[in-house]
């Protein structure tokens, strides 16, 4: 546990809940009567996760066929752009670990930017995300993105209406012009759980190793799912295009969502030599478009959104994004 004090909202997490002692390399939570909590099978399609053993023999021969993509991209002076979004703890980061643990880090990156520096803040919205597009040869992987903006940006007050209603409107004309320049833009967007995100926020709260992902911003956003729930289908409607649609993965079960992003993404590419009986097709009950894959409750969302209540003293501080 970290030291200090605890607040109240961290001390909520773990309500009814004890830790499986007997793993302390892995925190387990369990219930009142001793068992191992569930919350991962909340609106997911199967009743048992990917087991370890499977799941490490899948993703070397996908990641084997991510090689070859890379070669492929070095050799034809592709530029790649891979955007991973969705909720605190949906499991961004773990699978870009995934995507690019074998490939050769000359040519892949990942950008994880911190809050905007006062420059930056006073530059156009899309400038700071310029600077860390590929060069030829190059795949570039964000933890987050642009998309802040549609984001904790709109829902935590970090900036205006005025700004917001820009983003929407300029997106999808920034990323056409990406597209038509050539660059692969595949946008995903993870998808966890209610219950499955309270979970992993009480694993994060007890686990040493993992206490830094758990901010304030991460906490806060406990109490505002239904509000990030709308700005999340505004996002979709304004975003979701032809040119740069949305692929959903609903990620509770972190193993089976990191396998299927890796293949959809190798299959939207026609590199050399792919091994097509390897690289296989994406669960469609896993991984697919943004208006089919939705959490309980967002379909009443998406039918008849209601509007972010916004302060009348404008954006607030911007702390730094996680």
């Amino acid at each position: 546990m970290r030291s200090g004090a605890v607040d109240e909202s961290e001390r909520s997490l773990l309500d009814g809940l004890t830790v499986d002692e007997t793993r302390p390399e892995q925190p387990v939570l369990l219930d009142e009567g001793g068992c191992p909590i569930a919350t991962w099978q909340e609106n997911y399609p199967y009743e048992r996760k990917v087991q370890r053993k499977e799941y490490e023999r899948l993703k070397r021969v996908l990641q084997i066929e991510m090689l070859k993509l890379q070669r492929w991209a070095k050799d034809a002076g592709a530029r790649v752009v891979v955007v991973c979004e969705g909720r605190d703890a949906a499991g961004k980061g773990g699978t870009i670990h995934r995507f690019t643990e074998r490939l050769n880090p000359r040519s892949a990156r990942i950008v994880a930017l911190d809050k905007p520096t006062g420059r930056e803040a006073g530059q156009w919205y899309f400038q700071r995300y310029v600077a860390h597009l590929p060069a030829p040869g190059e795949l570039v992987f964000f933890d987050r993105s642009w998309y802040n903006r549609a984001g904790v940006e709109h829902v935590m007050n970090y900036c205006t209406t005025a700004q917001y209603e820009l983003f929407l409107q300029q997106c999808p004309r920034f990323e056409e012009m990406l597209v038509e320049d050539g660059i692969v833009l595949v946008k995903f967007w993870f998808s966890v759980s209610r219950s499955e995100q309270r979970t992993r926020f009480a694993i994060r709260q007890v686990d040493p190793v993992r206490q830094w992902k758990l901010s304030p911003t991460d906490l806060d956003s406990l109490d505002r799912w239904d509000d990030y729930t709308v700005a999340k289908i505004e996002m979709f409607r304004a975003t979701d295009t032809e040119h740069a649609p949305w692929t959903v993965v609903k990620s509770n079960d972190k193993r089976r969502a990191r396998l299927e992003a890796m293949r959809s993404l190798l299959c939207r590419i026609d590199y050399r030599n792919k091994d097509f009986g390897a690289v296989g097709m994406p669960d469609p009950l896993i991984i697919g478009p943004a208006d089919t894959l939705l959490e309980p409750g967002e379909e009443d969302t998406a039918l008849s959104p209601t509007p972010l209540a916004r302060h009348p003293e404008g954006p607030g501080k911007h702390p730094a994004t996680s």
